[in-house]
């Protein structure tokens, strides 16, 4: 039974990556820096895609899909920032693959797209086994979830090319030891960039601004 069992993951993961490679193809041809936004439930992921909306959509051209197991809720909050936005209902998944992100491309005007963001369902588990066809994995980790996340999670950490430690204004207020926190993502991801912001306040968010952008200059040379 065992070994029935492997076979079966391994074909899903097989199936997931031809889709992802199909995506990846299909960002490189409009030029796409695509993004795959994790956290945990609450950490901030919408909250972030709206006030980066808000801010940078002058600067560079914006979009989203987004992944939620029902509603249209953070695709309708997107939305209100004026980017172009789908939502991707996954049911009972508690994670998005490559083959629903690629049916959500037709309906994002990728030919003037710059940065694809792909809001991912609020899971630190499941996402960690499924690529998208991304450029690259950021990771939302709040300063109300603790400071041990890294440790008790690694496989998600281990994939991100960056962490970013949200409601920095709590920090006077809750017991988080970000210092305890910046170690752990040293010890799990040493290559990941750690950006630390808070979105309800702002304070932070400029650091990350530039790194999208420059990511994105890094991968299609301007």
């Amino acid at each position: 039974m065992s070994t029935r069992i492997v076979r079966i993951e391994e074909k899903i993961l097989k199936k997931n990556e031809v889709s992802a490679f199909e995506n990846r193809e299909l960002f490189k041809k409009n030029k796409v820096l695509a993004v795959n936004l994790l956290s945990s439930p609450g950490a901030g992921k919408t909250t972030l895609l709206v006030r980066t909306a808000e801010l940078l959509k002058n600067r560079i051209n914006l979009a989203v899909s987004v992944g939620d197991l029902q509603t249209e809720a953070d695709a309708e909050r997107i939305a209100g920032a004026g980017v172009p936005v789908v939502q991707i209902n996954t049911g009972t998944a508690c994670h998005l693959d490559a083959n629903m992100v690629q049916k959500s491309l037709s309906h994002i005007p990728l030919e003037s797209t710059d940065i694809l963001f792909i809001e991912n369902v609020g899971n630190l588990v499941c996402p960690a086994s499924f690529g998208l066809g991304e450029h690259l994995r950021v990771v939302i980790l709040s300063a109300t979830e603790g400071e041990e996340k890294p440790l008790k999670y690694p496989p998600i950490f281990q994939t991100a090319h960056c962490v970013c430690i949200n409601k920095t204004d709590l920090l006077p207020y809750i017991d988080f030891d970000i210092n305890k926190c910046r170690e752990n993502l040293a010890r799990i991801c040493p290559n990941a960039e750690v950006i630390e912001f808070s979105c309800r306040t702002g304070e932070g968010l400029e650091r990350w601004f530039d790194w999208l952008i420059d990511r994105w200059k890094i991968v299609y040379g301007e």
